[in-house]
């Protein structure tokens, strides 16, 4: 018997000591636990709370919890604790308060009911988690997301966010409305190769995905309209995509007033060349007009022409009327406004017909000229009819330079000779025109390609030739530049990129 009640003795202890120990695991956890923890009873009035809140708060047993920790007269209008009270079942909420160093705070709050041994609710325990650094983060990402929508919507040009596989159109800014007539909810997950001419958008399909600029790019409108811009591409990322940031720039009106400008500096050309041409077109006349008058000679004399000698006459009347129509097309080719289209071009081709519009001007003057024109080039991407346009107005300065330096007494004898060149160059085509004029003097060499500045007198020159043919050049990816020495004469370089260059 003794033996007995002493095993139950031993058991008694046992489990009194596990449960002590168990006591004091859960003293500790509660003591330790990285929130706040709080006991209340069914007033608010803490009953207990962990080490956590007492190093924040400096509380005292007794107070309202509201008071304690949340900086309020008076309870707060959801109250999870209370609620536990009222239904014996677990609550939460968000909220606010002001901490005792006067800053604004924010906790996510959950209660759960403490319980007696018949069931009842005598107290409840409050966790409450404190958010407010993430709650400062989510609003300053929330102000920066505004921020950036602001920008974003006020950026004066058109800026799409696309699919990086796709193109489609994730979003765009406010501009895209006013210059491209599409509003926001039209345009967004739309193909961008939409806005080009159906015949276009495979090869912007991959310029768009290897190039960080294209310039001078049609793309139609809403309403159908033409407009030209130049697309800016930077890879991007939205919304855990790969994606494409694409900015564009409507030129159409600069570019009109280029295209207007150009025309009227290719009318002037013409002018200039008018004496050439009369002479050009005089000596084909001359042919037929004698030709002709022989016919009719033998005709009114009611003679025989020999059967070879009329055809040599209507061979030479056929092929000079072939020559006249070939001058008079080639001028009325080259008046007419330029494609803003680019095509390929093989750069002998422009440079032969500006040599041959401007050939017999060049005789006249007793200029020679000379050429060394590369074989089997690669074509360039551009204007056939505004290349022309630049070799003319270089071939008008290097007359003009010649002249200059042959009208001065002591350089009468002086050598009258035009280069013309073409090569291919580190993977570049390069043009030369180079003369044996007067050269450039240093003190106005950074000056020559300024719009409207001319060393002529005036009315011998507009000073736009050289400033238009730098802006044709440029548009067309290429550079130009000059190499000279006064007194001895000027050579300008262009070169230009062609397609799969690398």
């Amino acid at each position: 018997m003794a033996l007995a009640i002493n095993h139950m003795e031993k058991k008694t202890d046992q489990k009194q000591g596990d449960l002590n120990k168990k006591r004091d695991e859960y003293q500790i956890l509660f003591e330790l636990a990285p929130c706040y923890i709080t006991v209340q009873d069914k007033n608010l009035r803490l009953i207990r709370y962990n080490r956590e809140f007492a190093d924040k708060f400096f509380p005292r047993t007794g107070d309202y919890c509201y008071q304690a920790y949340k900086g309020r007269s008076e309870r707060c209008k959801v109250c999870p604790v209370l609620k536990t009270f009222e239904d014996g079942k677990p609550h939460s909420s968000e909220e606010t308060g002001v901490s005792k160093d006067g800053t604004k705070t924010y906790w996510v709050v959950r209660s759960a009911p403490i319980k007696n041994a018949d069931g009842e609710v005598v107290a409840a325990m409050e966790m409450s988690l404190d958010m407010t650094q993430m709650k400062f983060l989510e609003e300053a990402v929330e102000k920066s997301e505004k921020k950036y929508q602001t920008i974003f919507n006020t950026i004066p040009n058109p800026v799409f966010v696309l699919d990086g596989k796709t193109l489609d159109v994730l979003d765009c800014n406010n501009s895209v409305s006013s210059v491209y007539g599409f509003n926001k909810n039209e345009i967004v997950m739309s193909s961008f190769l939409n806005l080009f001419e159906e015949d276009e958008r495979e090869m912007y399909s991959l310029e768009i995905r290897s190039s960080n600029n294209i310039n001078r790019v049609r793309q139609i409108r809403k309403d159908g309209k033409t407009i030209y811009v130049n697309i800016r591409i930077s890879a991007s990322e939205y919304l855990g995509r790969e994606t494409l940031l694409v900015t564009t720039s409507d030129i159409t009106t600069r570019l009109m007033a280029e295209q207007q400008l150009i025309q009227a500096s290719k009318m002037a050309t013409l002018g200039e060349m008018a004496t050439g041409v009369a002479h050009e077109l005089n000596q084909p006349l001359s042919v037929i007009k004698t030709s002709s008058s022989f016919i009719i000679k033998k005709v009114r004399k009611n003679e025989t022409i020999k059967e070879e000698i009329l055809r040599t006459l209507a061979e030479e009347i056929d092929s000079h009327v072939d020559r006249a129509s070939k001058i008079i097309n080639h001028m009325r080719e080259f008046g007419r406004k330029s494609d803003v289209k680019e095509k390929k071009v093989w750069i002998n081709e422009p440079l032969e017909k500006a040599l041959y519009i401007f050939n017999q001007q060049l005789k006249l003057r007793e200029i020679n000229v000379v050429k060394e024109l590369g074989k089997d080039l690669p074509p360039i991407l551009a204007d056939p009819n505004r290349l022309e346009q630049v070799f003319i107005n270089l071939l008008i300065n290097s007359r003009d330079a010649i002249e200059e330096k042959s009208s001065k007494t002591d350089q009468g004898g002086a050598a009258k000779e035009i280069f013309l060149r073409t090569s291919l160059k580190n993977r570049m085509i390069n043009v030369e025109v180079k003369d044996t004029g007067t050269g450039i003097p240093k003190h106005i060499l950074d000056k020559i390609f300024d719009p409207f500045f001319t060393t002529k007198k005036v009315g011998k020159g507009t000073g736009l030739g050289l400033s238009i043919s730098y802006g044709i050049i440029q548009d067309y990816g290429g550079s130009i530049k000059v190499k000279t020495s006064e007194g001895e004469g000027s050579t300008f370089i262009i070169q230009f990129p062609f397609p799969g260059k690398t």
